[in-house]
């Protein structure tokens, strides 16, 4: 016996609700990347680190919000329906989280970027730099 068969994996029917479910809570890179090239884009990508570090380096097409201004009066530029993928630094980082837990409370539809710019690095995608009018809600 070891450490991978020491306890038996779920059922086929628990393990199929536990991974389902998992993807209501996040979104891959290249999940993202691919609506993004595609046209295909029903979401909104919300880059929650501070304004200068999304101006150094972002997703591109994502809107700059930092996690602790993500308010009502912010919110009000979607639709109370609008999906979220919010994203930071990456997996050492907690701020797409603390993004997510805030847009929760607000009622809003949210997932997680996974890996955020790590994964999306990792990936091998390419970065935007500086802002545009209308992606910085600072």
């Amino acid at each position: 016996m070891n450490y991978i068969t020491e306890v038996p994996a779920l059922e086929s029917s628990e393990a199929l609700a536990h991974f389902e479910k998992r993807l209501r809570y996040e979104a891959d890179c290249w999940d993202v990347h691919e609506a993004l090239q595609t046209g295909n884009q029903d979401f909104v990508v919300l880059d929650v680190r501070s304004s200068a570090m999304y101006e150094e380096s972002h997703i591109p097409g994502a809107v700059s919000l930092p996690h602790g201004k993500i308010v009502e009066g912010k919110m009000k530029a979607w639709s109370k329906d609008t999906l979220f993928v919010v994203y930071c630094a990456g997996p050492h980082c907690n701020g797409a989280n603390k993004a997510a837990i805030r847009l929760a409370r607000l009622g809003r539809p949210v997932k997680e970027l996974i890996g955020g710019m790590t994964g999306w690095a990792d990936e091998g995608f390419t970065f935007a730099t500086g802002s545009a009018p209308g992606r910085v809600l600072d």
